[in-house]
């Protein structure tokens, strides 16, 4: 018996098989993939730039004719439609909008801590006990951007934001109106389970940008997650002095409604599947049933409607995608865990600033503008990432993609991760207080600490953005599971933790076992950029990815696609224990296929 030759494809559509793709029996039934690809072109008429009819003709070169005589559009079929193609100045004010929606969502989650003492007085409980409200947000915020960010893959990204958007902004109203602490919870764990995040927001900066041009956009997006939680702490000093606490919850509500009216009106669809969709309608009413534009589909329209192309079982492993692949791809789990101890490292040290500043009588108002510092280290970290960006993009285009190895993404990060190590041990020991100590001086080193949060959000979800292109919704929203979820867990323990060990030294000995834990935190990052090959081997989903993108001719394949051709390779599976077929030479690049990747 004859030798087979597992393409990567192959590998890609196995592999899939377990992150939620496999098709019922029903489609593979249904849908005839076994003809041969044909070219095809049709001609219709469209408007010149001088006004002039002019004739218009669509090739399909790579589409499959299938048995009801559909042909499938695939992205080289319409690529200049697709959001890779907006013009620069669309793909950023689309940005610039998910700047502002992603800020809210995380402004959301911080400035709850303003409520927390007033709160807790009326309702006459324990600080601790109103403090859950805060932990609760975090943990469903956690979990929420797992949820939502395979929806936004199947479903699109605008109606899946739109629809988060709107039930953030729904639980804001009985949180604001709550008479006892149990509605709150109840307000709040709603709140945040609601929340897309980033996970959705990155997925957009996939849709819109190759591997190698994404890096300005990731660290937009990066800037504004970090950015709205300081923003929250600056803004709700002035609310906890001036007004009530429900004004809290207000104020989250009006800057969620703005977001979303502003999603609204001036961001549209980026999902490749859709936009394929949307195209094959408008190629097929243009036909007006002549020619084979007329018998042109999406890939969503080929599988149906939705109700008849989702089973139950399906929208289960939709929904544990990103589970699966926090646990199985070493890249996913490896990044998340190291950003989000950093970022509960952090959480835990922003728990110092009210016992630390009230040495030097740092009211409401002062204490919130404390934390302009961090958001000047925000700043700095992301022009700091610019040169570094430019280089390798110049790089790339000179020599090729694959001068770039993937883990040179973390090189910046080589020397900022420190910072994290060196600013908790500065603003430690600035913490003695007057007149030993200026209040400037602890300031600064929050600025190092912002410095060094930024950059190890960024490096990580800029390199699973790169790695899992179409699934950096799935990947990245293992990230901000971890971020979340154990700067939820250390809203339990930060408070105590500043209080309760013993004189003279209550406040810089915590911030020192944090600067301690930072600094093994770190160590990872090198054995990282050193070992990441080892790292991308056992990460079977991104390798066999880029094997297949390569073999598409240097192009990403999305979820869609692969999908479909998993059914293919079920059908195959019977003749596997014996030979197989090759990839094709020339085949088709699927929908939702992109350009070459680091990986």
């Amino acid at each position: 018996m004859m030798q087979s030759t597992i393409s990567p494809s192959e590998k890609v559509n196995t592999e899939l098989s377990d992150l939620g793709h496999a098709p019922t029996r029903r489609e593979s039934s249904e849908e005839r993939e076994d003809t041969p690809t044909t070219i095809f072109t049709n001609t219709t008429t469209g408007i010149g730039d001088d006004g002039n009819v002019l004739p218009v003709t669509h090739t399909y070169s790579k589409a499959p004719r299938r048995e009801d005589g559909k042909i499938e559009l695939c992205e080289d079929d319409c690529y200049k439609e697709l959001g890779f193609c907006f013009p620069e100045w669309k793909k950023w004010s689309i940005l610039t909008v998910i700047f502002i929606v992603q800020t809210s969502m995380n402004f959301n989650a911080s400035i709850f801590a303003n409520a927390i003492s007033p709160m807790a007085e009326e309702f006459n409980v324990p600080v601790e006990t109103a403090r859950h409200g805060q932990m609760v947000f975090l943990i469903a915020y956690a979990f929420g951007c797992e949820l939502w960010a395979p929806w936004s893959e199947e479903l699109g990204r605008w109606s899946i934001l739109q629809l988060s958007l709107f039930l953030v902004n729904v639980w804001q109203i009985p949180c604001a109106l709550a008479q006892n602490p149990s509605t709150m919870l109840a307000g709040r764990f709603l709140g945040g389970l609601s929340s897309a995040g980033g996970s959705v927001t990155l997925g957009m900066v996939a849709d819109m940008w190759e591997p190698n041009d994404q890096q300005f956009a990731v660290s937009y997006v990066v800037l504004s997650s970090v950015g709205g939680s300081v923003v929250a702490p600056i803004v709700g000093g002035f609310i906890q002095q001036y007004l009530h606490w429900r004004w809290v919850f207000w104020i989250q509500l009006i800057f969620g409604v703005f977001a979303q009216l502003l999603h609204y009106f001036a961001c549209s669809e980026t999902r490749s599947s859709v936009l394929l969709d949307r195209v094959a309608k408008g190629r097929r009413k243009a036909a007006k049933g002549q020619g084979d534009d007329a018998n042109v589909y999406g890939p969503n329209e080929i599988k149906g409607s939705l109700r008849h192309r989702l089973s139950f079982k399906e929208i289960v492993e939709i929904w544990t995608r990103p589970f699966i692949m926090f646990v199985k791809e070493p890249i996913v789990l490896c990044l998340s865990l190291l950003s989000g101890f950093s970022d509960a490292l952090i959480f835990t040290f922003l728990e110092s600033y009210k016992p630390v500043f009230s040495q030097w009588n740092f009211g409401t108002i002062a204490l919130g503008l404390a934390f302009i510092p961090l958001l000047v280290g925000y700043i700095i970290a992301y022009f700091s990432f610019m040169p570094f960006f430019r280089r390798d993009r110049r790089a790339r285009q000179l020599k090729g993609a694959d001068a770039v190895p993937p883990e040179r993404r973390l090189y910046w990060l080589l020397y900022t991760a420190p910072l994290l190590t060196l600013g908790l041990f500065g603003f430690a020991w600035t913490s003695v207080g007057p007149p030993r100590v200026h209040w400037i001086a602890p300031l600064v080193f929050s600025a190092l600490v912002g410095i060094a949060n930024y950059a190890i959000y960024m490096a990580t979800v800029d390199y699973m953005v790169a790695a899992y292109g179409p699934y950096a919704s799935s990947a990245t929203g293992g990230n901000g599971m971890a971020r979340d979820f154990l700067a939820g867990i250390a809203a339990l323990y930060a408070t105590p933790f500043y209080t309760n060990l013993p004189a003279p030294y209550t406040l810089e000995y915590p911030t020192t076992i944090l600067a301690c834990l930072a600094f093994v935190l770190t160590l990872p990052i090198y054995v990282f950029y050193w070992k990441g090959a080892w790292f991308r081997e056992r990460s079977k989903f991104a390798l066999n990815i880029a094997a297949s993108r390569m073999e598409n001719e240097g192009r990403r394949t999305s979820n869609v696609s692969l999908a479909r051709d998993v059914r293919k390779s079920q059908k195959e599976s019977s003749s596997r224990q014996g030979s197989r077929r090759s990839s094709p030479v020339g085949q088709r690049t699927p929908a939702g296929s992109r350009r070459p990747s680091l990986l």
